[in-house]
């Protein structure tokens, strides 16, 4: 069921097991897989991780990508400090398409770019938007449960297939790594001339009122535009420098 998204019913004509049965072992299933392996194979970012996606993103001529909204209000998601065309920002951004609003935490294309620079912003934002898919269609095609339509009526049982996937998933990729094809990458050794150290905190914020202006911030549509603008320059003195 999960590999291949066969229904309940076919489960019943293949093995013998009553559609109840298949379902209940299905939930359980997965429920143990969380349960025992989330801790190892589904665990938040740490700041070498981060290091890690923000290394690969300032390649691709992103400085940042962001984390879960939720924790960068509460204070909880790490502060990640960096400077872009002159301006200091302290929260990442997710690459999204058009149907997102115009918040400081999304970093959306441009539609019917025009000029050299904002064609170039959008090819590079939409190239590098397009790697997120492709890891996502790695997973739908390992695990055709989670490409189809949804079976269960409960966002609690959607939510521990979706999770169990991701986990099955980690797992087979780790057991597949190759150390020899493996890119070691030194996340320590930085020039900081050129490149300065992106500096990672974990900060917590005190108070309702707190949680209320991160909040606000997030949602900021000049910090979403100013970005954008920087990122535009970046993108394109980058391509000079080439």
């Amino acid at each position: 069921m999960l590999a291949y998204g066969v229904s309940d019913d076919l489960i019943d004509e293949y093995v013998r097991i009553v559609k109840t049965t298949a379902l209940e072992s299905l939930k359980n299933f997965v429920t143990t897989v969380i349960d025992v392996f989330s801790e190892e194979y589904l665990k938040k970012p740490n700041n070498e991780d981060i290091a890690r996606l923000l290394t690969h993103g300032k390649r691709r001529g992103f400085p940042e990508r962001s984390h879960i909204f939720s924790d960068l209000a509460e204070g909880c998601a790490p502060v990640v400090h960096y400077s872009i065309n002159g301006h200091d920002y302290t929260m990442g951004y997710y690459l999204v398409d058009g149907i997102y609003p115009k918040w400081a935490t999304f970093m959306k294309t441009i539609p019917t770019p025009q000029g050299q620079k904002r064609k170039l912003f959008a090819v590079a934002q939409e190239v590098y938007r397009k790697d997120v898919k492709r890891a996502f269609g790695v997973l739908q095609a390992r695990f055709t449960i989670v490409r189809g339509l949804a079976r269960f009526f409960y966002l609690e049982t959607l939510q521990k297939i979706m999770k169990a996937c991701i986990i099955l998933h980690n797992m087979i990729v780790e057991g597949k790594q190759d150390d020899n094809e493996m890119v070691d990458l030194d996340y320590e050794q930085i020039d900081e001339v050129d490149n300065p150290p992106i500096q990672v905190l974990r900060e917590q914020s005190d108070g309702f009122m707190a949680y209320i202006q991160s909040y606000g911030c997030i949602r900021d549509r000049e910090i979403h535009s100013q970005l954008q603008l920087d990122l535009v320059e970046h993108l394109w003195q980058l391509q000079g420098e080439s």
